[in-house]
C-alpha cells in the first residue's frame, strides 16, 4: 500500500495550493462560501495530477531504471506493476472529475474545461513536448497558472493579469533551476535525464533562471504598488512584503549556482529553512497587512 502511495507523489501536492492564490489575494481566504470550493477545486487537482505521475511512470519505467534518483519509483523499482499502475491512473483521473460537482460553482463547466485541458495537456507533454527544450518549462509553468486560474472560477472571482504573470515567472523560475540538476546529472554520467536537456547548458540556465528571476521580483514590486491593487486592497504598504521575495529567490539562486541544490523544488520547500523563514515572513506580512 506504501508503494502505491508513493505513487501518486503526494508530496508533490503542495503544488496544487496555486488554485487559493485568488480568494488569498482577495481577501477571501477565511470566507467559508470561498474557501471550501476551493478546496474541493484543490482536491480534484490532486487527483488528475497524480494520475498524470502514474502516466509518467509507466510510459518512462525504461528510462527511469537508468537514472540514479528515479530508479527507486515505484513502478520502476518494480514494487508497484504496469497493471496497478494503470489502476491508480484511472481510480485519479475519474476521482478528480467526480469531485468537481461538490464545488457547487456557477463556472463548473469551466472546471471540467480546466481539469480535462490540463490533464490533456500533460499527456501530450509525457509523449512529446517535455523533449523540446523551453516548450518543457513553459508548459509547467502554463499548468500552475491553470491551477490558480481553476480557483478563480470555482468562487467566480476574476484572475488579475498580475496574478497571471507572476504565476507564470516564479514557476518557470522554478522549472529552470530544476533543469540545472538534470544537466550537472547529464555532465557527471553521460546519461539524459530527459530528451530536452541536450537543448540546455550550464551558462545557458544560469543567465535564463536569474533573467526570469529578476523580471518576476520587478513584476511583484510593479503589482504592489500598481493603483487598482492599492485601491482593492486598501493600504499602499503591500510592497513591503517585496523583500521577503527578493530574498527567496536570491536564496534559490545560492542553492542552484552555489551549492548545487537545485533538484525538486518542493523538496527544497521541504527542507530549506531559509526558504522557509522567507515563505512563511511573506505570508505573515501579507497577512497582517491586508486582513488585519
Amino acid at each position: 500500500m506504501l508503494n502505491y502511495v508513493k505513487l501518486l507523489r503526494p508530496l508533490q501536492w503542495l503544488k496544487n495550493t496555486f488554485v487559493f492564490a485568488p480568494i488569498f489575494f482577495s481577501n477571501n481566504l477565511l470566507k467559508p462560501d470561498y474557501f471550501w470550493p476551493t478546496l474541493i477545486v484543490f482536491i480534484s487537482f490532486c487527483f488528475i495530477s497524480s494520475s498524470i505521475y502514474c502516466f509518467n511512470d509507466l510510459k518512462d519505467v525504461e528510462a527511469d531504471r537508468m537514472h540514479p534518483k528515479k530508479c527507486h519509483r515505484p513502478i520502476a523499482s518494480g514494487k508497484v506493476s504496469a497493471k496497478g499502475g494503470y489502476a491508480m491512473m484511472a481510480i485519479c483521473l475519474i476521482g478528480a472529475f467526480a469531485l468537481l460537482p461538490l464545488a457547487k460553482s456557477i463556472n463548473t463547466p469551466y472546471l471540467y474545461i480546466i481539469i480535462g485541458g490540463y490533464w490533456l495537456m500533460n499527456i501530450a507533454y509525457c509523449f512529446r513536448l517535455k523533449q523540446i527544450a523551453i516548450l518543457d518549462v513553459s508548459i509547467i509553468a502554463i499548468g500552475f497558472v491553470m491551477r490558480v486560474l481553476a480557483g478563480g472560477f470555482a468562487v467566480d472571482i476574476w484572475v488579475s493579469h498580475w496574478l497571471v504573470m507572476m504565476t507564470f515567472l516564479v514557476t518557470l523560475f522554478l522549472a529552470l533551476s530544476k533543469r540545472n540538476d538534470d544537466y550537472r546529472i547529464y555532465e557527471q554520467t553521460g546519461l539524459k535525464p530527459r530528451v530536452s536537456i541536450t537543448g540546455y547548458n550550464k551558462t545557458f540556465i544560469n543567465e535564463a533562471t536569474a533573467i526570469v528571476g529578476a523580471v518576476t521580483l520587478v513584476c511583484y514590486i510593479m503589482y504592489t504598488m500598481s493603483p487598482e491593487v492599492i485601491e482593492r486592497m486598501g493600504t499602499r504598504y503591500v510592497y513591503l512584503t517585496s523583500g521577503w521575495v527578493l530574498a527567496g529567490l536570491l536564496r534559490y539562486l545560492q542553492n542552484m549556482i552555489v551549492f548545487g541544490l537545485s533538484g525538486s523544488p518542493t523538496k527544497s520547500l521541504v527542507k530549506d529553512h531559509f526558504i522557509q523563514f522567507c515563505i512563511l515572513g511573506w505570508l505573515a506580512s501579507f497577512f497582517t497587512i491586508i486582513y488585519l
